[in-house]
C-alpha cells in the first residue's frame, strides 16, 4: 500500500483502481504522494502499463466534499469571451456538413460556450452536474449524458476539461457514441500529462489536480480510448492559451514555495485561496511575471506537440471498434 493510500485512514470511504478503466491493463505507481491543494490529502497517481493512462488512487466515494464553494469560481476569469470564442471557432472547424447542427457540451458548467454557439446557429444542450447557472441562462440542461437521449442525435458533442473528472470516461464516452448522429464529431480537451509541464513539474503540476482529475490523459491513451469507444481521431491541438500560461506559472510558483500553492490561480479565478496577505499579494505580483515569461514555453510545447493541454477531434465511426474485433 502507498503512502497516499495510507493517508488518513477512515476519513472517508476510498477504493483503489485494480486495472486500467480504458484498456484493462495492470496498473504501477507513478507518483506518491500527491496532495490536494485545497485539502491536503494524500492521493497517488498509477499508470497503466498497456496505455499509459493515469488513474487517481484512492478515489473517495464522495467527491462532493471536494468541489463546492472551494472549486466553483470564475473558471476563466477574465479570459471567458475569448475561452467561449475559440471553442466555438473550433467547433466550427471540425463540424461535418451531413450531421445535423445541434450541440450537446458535457460538464457545460455556466453555459457560456453553449450561449456562443446558439448565436452561429447551432441548436444547444448541456449536461451538468450543478446545472442551476446554465438552466438560468435559458438553457436546456440534463444532469447525466444518458438523460440527454431524447434531445439527440447530435452533430457534435464536446467535452471541455471533463473527461478527466468523470468515474467512468470508458463508459461516458460509449454512451456518446449513442447519441451521435453519423458521422458526428467529438470534440475533448483534457490536460496534457504527457506534455512538458507535467514532466517537468510532476506532483506540483497545477493541473494534476487530484483527487477532482480522476484520471491523467496524455496523447496515447486518449486517442487508444477514443478507439475502443468506436471514434477515429481525426485532428489534435496541443494548446489552450489560458490553460498554458497557468500551468507554467502556478506550477512553478508551486515549485518555488508551498506558501503561494495554487495561490495565484485563486486570485485570477475568485476561488478562496486560504493564504494571508502577504501571500496573496506576492503571488499575484510574481505570478503575473511569470505569466509573461511563460509565452516562449507555451509556444515551444505547442510547436513540439507537448503542450499543457491535449485536444482531439474525432469522428463517430459506424461499427465501433470492439464489435469489429
Amino acid at each position: 500500500m502507498t503512502a497516499a493510500e495510507q493517508a488518513e485512514p477512515g476519513a472517508v470511504e476510498r477504493t483503489v483502481p485494480a486495472s486500467c478503466n480504458a484498456c484493462g491493463g495492470a496498473l504501477k505507481p507513478r507518483l506518491d504522494p500527491v496532495r490536494d491543494v485545497w485539502t491536503r490529502q494524500a492521493f497517488s497517481v498509477l499508470v497503466c502499463e498497456r496505455c499509459g493512462l493515469g488513474h487517481t488512487s484512492p478515489v473517495p466515494a464522495d467527491l462532493g466534499p471536494y468541489y463546492g464553494a472551494v472549486y466553483y469560481g470564475q473558471r476563466h476569469g477574465v479570459t471567458a469571451a475569448y475561452c467561449a470564442w475559440r471553442r466555438v471557432r473550433l467547433l466550427q472547424r471540425v463540424r461535418a456538413p451531413s450531421a445535423p447542427p445541434a450541440l450537446l457540451d458535457v460538464g457545460c458548467g455556466d453555459g457560456r460556450f453553449l450561449l456562443e454557439a446558439k448565436k452561429r446557429g447551432w441548436r444547444v444542450a448541456g449536461v451538468e452536474r450543478y446545472p442551476d447557472l446554465s438552466r438560468a441562462a435559458g438553457l436546456e440542461v440534463r444532469e447525466r449524458v444518458e438523460d440527454a437521449e431524447a434531445l439527440g442525435p447530435f452533430g457534435c458533442v464536446t467535452l471541455w476539461h471533463t473527461l478527466e473528472h468523470l468515474p467512468d470516461p470508458h463508459g461516458t464516452l460509449a454512451r456518446i457514441r449513442q447519441l451521435l448522429a453519423p458521422g458526428g464529431m467529438l470534440l475533448v480537451a483534457v490536460p496534457d500529462w504527457g506534455g512538458d509541464q507535467a514532466g517537468l513539474f510532476k506532483r506540483l503540476w497545477i493541473h494534476l489536480d487530484v483527487p477532482r482529475h480522476l484520471y491523467h490523459f496524455n496523447a496515447p491513451s486518449l486517442s487508444a480510448l477514443m478507439r475502443r469507444c468506436g471514434f477515429s481521431v481525426v485532428r489534435t491541438w496541443h494548446q489552450e492559451l489560458e490553460y498554458d500560461l497557468m500551468g507554467w506559472s502556478q506550477s512553478a510558483l508551486n515549485a518555488i514555495s508551498p506558501s503561494w500553492s495554487n495561490a495565484f490561480f485563486g486570485v485570477l479565478t475568485g476561488k478562496r485561496v486560504g493564504a494571508g496577505a502577504a501571500i496573496t499579494a506576492s503571488s499575484a505580483v510574481l505570478g503575473s511575471l511569470l505569466l509573461g515569461l511563460s509565452v516562449p514555453a507555451v509556444t515551444a510545447g505547442t510547436l513540439r506537440g507537448r503542450g499543457g493541454t491535449l485536444i482531439m477531434a474525432a469522428r463517430r465511426l459506424d461499427t465501433p471498434t470492439a464489435e469489429l474485433g
